[in-house]
Parts: structure tokens; C-alpha cells; sequence
């Protein structure tokens, strides 16, 4: 669906949509003006541009942490992630990483494209960490520490290319290649084993929700939320859903604008509660985990209506259609509107 048809049907997410478009000018605007958080900033949008958008609900000691927190363990993933790195070299580099962020000088080249210029410039990471308040440093040396340590421990158990990321616990019930799953004739089994795979994440739902209620302060609060509230959407765009093994599955960009006007708890229990229905909507009577995957949404439900005291900012079930003359003529003003802005700020 394209973008012009999707906000025709769509016209709630026309108003999120501009405003996400707003957020992401004022981040390319909001680049520090010291030169090595300006690199962190300028890196962080070309390696996670979504990223780079929920950090700015932060305040900017904060914000500023997590960015260069983020660079740190994308330069470790990306070690780790490197199959043409020698696992007598790698595993000794995962191990000490924590170490090697202390020192501007260190260098290790590896990856490709961005993160090869991660890497490539990493003492300009190094630098804005060493600019960071000690309590900071601790916090984000220590979990890269036992990152690396983690990494290093499986390094050597890896399953050979291709890399897989889904268990064999679970996939092993239905196929015995998982690579089989993309083939025609075995599209019930990898449905089968789809639906499986996130009747297993929805277990965690209840405990994603108790620890965004654990964030008091609004700006975290949206910053924690948002990448929850996506999750749970992309299970719900992807549950029952054959394409997942055909191409790309992503969520519309009008819903990802809407999530991003997060503002308080009710609006998360709110989403949640929407994201599990269109789950429950989807499930067909004979798939092997129906029966765990409604108590699982039951579950959410009941915590999310406990819990949902007050009015929620957005909807993500709203859908109704619209003229196409009023649609040009509200898109036309709201598109003059962004330029203005642009070019005001």
C-alpha cells in the first residue's frame, strides 16, 4: 500500500505522520557542537534513524549517554557480527572491549558500509564517552563487559552460516532445515512455526508493561515505551502472516507515527491492548499454540483494562476512509505547514 493510499484510508495518521516528519528535521538540527558527540549524533541516525528519534524525548545529559551507550555496543556488535574476523582474534577483543573504550587511540577496522566507518572513526566514540560523567562511564563499561563477556562465551557454539536467530526449540518441531520454511509447499508448517515463535514472546508482555510502569519521569517513560509498544506491533503485523517467509513485514508508517506520540502509561496499556486484539483476531482454530496464544492475550487484556484509568492520546484502531479532494486539499496545507517549519527553525 502506498503512502498517498495509506493516508486516504488512513487520514488519523496524517497529522502523526507530519509531526514525525518534524521530529526527525529537528534531530538532523539538533547535533551538539562538539565534534565528537556531533559524530555519535551523525552516526546514530545513519545506523538506527529510528533510534535517533526516541532518544530526543530524553534530557539531554541523558540523551546524550545513551547515544554514545548505543555506539558502544553497536562497535561491539559489530565485531561480533563480523564472520570474517578469526575467532582466536575476536574473542579476545569481545572479552576486553570494555577496556578499549577508555583509549581514544585503539582501532580496530571491520564491517561494512556505516559500521565500517563506526569503527573506522571509533576513537571519536571513545572521546565523547570520556567526556561522559563517571557514573555513566561505570554503567556503560560494565554492561558492555558482560556483553562481550556473553558474546565471547558462544562465539565458539555458533551454528555455521547462515546465522540463524530463531530457536531450534521451537522450530524443531516443525521442519528440520529452517531454511525449508521459505519454500512453498512448507508454508503451513513455518506459519505454524511463526505463530509459535510469538505465542512464546507474548509471555513476556505483562513483565514489559511492570517495568515501563517502573519509569515515573514522562521523558523516560516515552523513551522505554516506544520500542515496547513497536515490538508487540511488528508480533501483531507478523503473527498468522505468510509473507514474513516472502519478503519484508513492517508496521505502517502512520501506526510507527502514532506510537511516537507516546506521552503517558494509559497510552501504553492503550496500545498494547489494541496490538493484542488484532492478534486475537487472527487466530485460526486449527494452529497448534491457539489455545496458549488467547490466555497469553487474555492475560494482557486484563492487566492492560486493571490498569487503564485514564484517557489515551491516540487510537490504533481508527480507520475510516476520505474524500480524495479533501485528502489533496489537507495534504497540500499540512505540506506547506512542514516547509515553513523547516525553514523557520
Amino acid at each position: 500500500m502506498g503512502l498517498m493510499e495509506t493516508l486516504v484510508k488512513h487520514p488519523d495518521e496524517i497529522r502523526p505522520l507530519v509531526k514525525l516528519k518534524v521530529d526527525a528535521m529537528r534531530a538532523q538540527r539538533a547535533i551538539p557542537k562538539d565534534p565528537y558527540l556531533a559524530f555519535c549524533y551523525r552516526m546514530l541516525m545513519r545506523v538506527s534513524r529510528s533510534f535517533s528519534i526516541v532518544i530526543q524525548q530524553l534530557r539531554t545529559e541523558l540523551r546524550d549517554a545513551v547515544c554514545v551507550f548505543y555506539l558502544v555496543l553497536r562497535g561491539l556488535d559489530t565485531i561480533e557480527d563480523d564472520m570474517a574476523i578469526p575467532i582466536d582474534i575476536k574473542v579476545p577483543i569481545l572479552k576486553s572491549f570494555h577496556e578499549h573504550i577508555y583509549d581514544p587511540s585503539w582501532k580496530f577496522v571491520c564491517g561494512e558500509k556505516d559500521y565500517k566507518e563506526l569503527m573506522n572513526k571509533f576513537e571519536c566514540v571513545s572521546n565523547a564517552f570520556l567526556n561522559l560523567d563517571e557514573g555513566y562511564q561505570r554503567v556503560i563499561a560494565e554492561m558492555t563487559n558482560r556483553m562481550g563477556v556473553g558474546m565471547a562465551k558462544f562465539i565458539e557454539t555458533e551454528i555455521p552460516a547462515p546465522r540463524m536467530f530463531w530457536p531450534h526449540e521451537i522450530w524443531g518441531k516443525f521442519g528440520t532445515r529452517l531454511e525449508d520454511f521459505k519454500l512453498e509447499e512448507n508454508s503451513e508448517n513455518a506459519v505454524r512455526c511463526l505463530n509459535a515463535m510469538i505465542t512464546n514472546a507474548l509471555t513476556h508482555a505483562t513483565d514489559c508493561l511492570k517495568y515501563i510502569e517502573a519509569n515515573k519521569d514522562e521523558s523516560n517513560l516515552r523513551f522505554c515505551a516506544i520500542p515496547q509498544i513497536m515490538a508487540i506491533g511488528t508480533l501483531a503485523e507478523c503473527y498468522n502472516n505468510i509473507n514474513v517467509f516472502r519478503g519484508v513485514v513492517k508496521i505502517r508508517r502512520g501506526i510507527t507515527a502514532k506510537v511516537m506520540q507516546t506521552k503517558t502509561i494509559s497510552d501504553v496499556y492503550g496500545t498494547f491492548f489494541d496490538f493484542s486484539r488484532k492478534i486475537a483476531e487472527k487466530i485460526g482454530e486449527n494452529d497448534d499454540s491457539a489455545s496458549a496464544t488467547r490466555k497469553h492475550i487474555e492475560d494482557i487484556q486484563e492487566y492492560c483494562e486493571s490498569h487503564l484509568l485514564e484517557t489515551r492520546v491516540y487510537s490504533i484502531d481508527q480507520e475510516y476512509g476520505l474524500d480524495i479532494l479533501v485528502f489533496l486539499v489537507v495534504f497540500s496545507l499540512l505540506s506547506a505547514m512542514v516547509y515553513m517549519l523547516y525553514n523557520h527553525w
